[in-house]
């Protein structure tokens, strides 16, 4: 290992010299689960997503210092274990599990007293609706419910990083097998339920974290989760508001306009009635939008939002705003859709 790179919490960056290899590579390490790496050390790494060149995981994965293990964690509480049964899985403390101090609280939990729960299909949404539900009411407590449908260490996310250092975010759960949340719950229901009885936020957001995969057919997508998680709101007495996936840039056909997997959660695995926020968005892109949006009406409450001044709103965000690796400027109108949703969730909530 030549260098140590930039840090955040639960990951650091390193520069890599491999055998064979010309160039010398980016990886990365969760120090929690490997060690500290240090220049000099000998790292074992898994290359794969660097191999397929993923736009978003384009790091080799450091699975061990060979020459210099950590020592064993110290016995403490904490009995979930999650990436389950894979060489690096990593035993964490429930918030719904005895052992903690929140298991009372979540024992007979069972309602989320109308909690609007912001509901999207891609990682890189988070940003901006955090952006525009700030800007439309200040002070909002927001909580991150981050599904496995991705990547499973929220460690990978500098998003979630750089939101909560700008106090965008109250704190992080990470459900099902992802973990390292500040807190860490066994599905989507309690962590829903965390989000509101001890996070105390008054909106949650749920999408899955970074690296979406998607296959071009019909139902296999991880964002079908996104209408698993509408059905999970309206199961626990929150308000879901479902947002919409659009580009007018995508060059694939099946995500211009509204997206396939919007079109499919929300129209075919939603089964509980959600707010789907239709952005007002200009010109004849705009009434495209609108116009493909109407199939989910039968289901769902279509509610249109304006755009106005979304875009000064969203190129302040404390964090780079990236989508399938397009910025603000190249695919405006998939930023607007889902800043909307984030600017209708402040509407539903009382002055503060």
């Amino acid at each position: 290992m030549l260098e140590v790179g930039p840090a955040w919490p639960g990951a650091v960056e390193l520069t890599v010299a491999v055998e064979g290899e010309p160039v010398d590579v980016p990886a990365l390490a969760y120090p929690a689960l490997v060690g500290s790496p240090e220049p000099g050390d000998t790292v074992l790494l898994n290359t794969g997503a660097l191999d397929l060149g993923l736009g978003t995981g384009g790091y080799a994965l450091v699975v061990a210092l060979p020459d210099r293990l950590p020592a064993d964690p110290p016995p403490g509480p904490g009995h979930l274990v999650k990436a389950r049964y894979s060489p690096l899985q990593a035993t964490v403390l429930g918030a719904d599990e005895q052992d903690s101090v929140y298991h009372g609280t979540l024992a007979d939990a069972d309602d989320l007293d109308g909690m609007p729960v912001v509901i999207a299909d891609l990682h890189s949404a988070l940003p901006a609706i955090t952006a525009a539900l700030l800007a439309e009411r200040p002070g909002t407590r927001i909580g991150y419910v981050m599904t496995d449908g991705g990547a499973l260490p929220l460690w990978f996310s500098r998003t979630v990083a750089a939101l909560r250092a700008a106090d965008h975010l109250i704190g992080s759960i990470t459900v099902g097998q992802a973990f390292g949340g500040d807190l860490e719950t066994v599905t989507l229901h309690t962590g829903l339920l965390a989000a509101r009885h001890v996070l105390a936020a008054d909106v949650a957001v749920v999408t899955q974290g970074p690296g979406n995969l998607g296959t071009g057919t019909r139902w296999g997508f991880s964002g079908v989760a996104s209408g698993e998680a509408v059905n999970a709101v309206g199961t626990l007495g929150g308000r879901a508001v479902a947002s919409l996936r659009v580009s007018e840039a995508d060059s694939r056909p099946r995500h211009r306009g509204v997206s396939h997997h919007s079109l499919t959660a929300y129209g075919r695995v939603a089964l509980a009635p959600a707010d789907v926020v239709v952005p007002e968005l200009p010109g004849p892109f705009g009434a495209e939008v609108t116009a493909a949006a109407k199939a989910l009406g039968e289901r769902h409450r279509l509610v249109r939002v304006s755009v106005d001044g979304l875009v000064e709103v969203l190129r302040a965000a404390p964090v780079r705003l990236s989508t399938m690796g397009r910025g603000l400027d190249q695919d405006t109108a998939y930023f607007l859709a889902v800043a909307a949703a984030g600017r209708y969730a402040a509407t539903l909530l009382e002055t503060p």
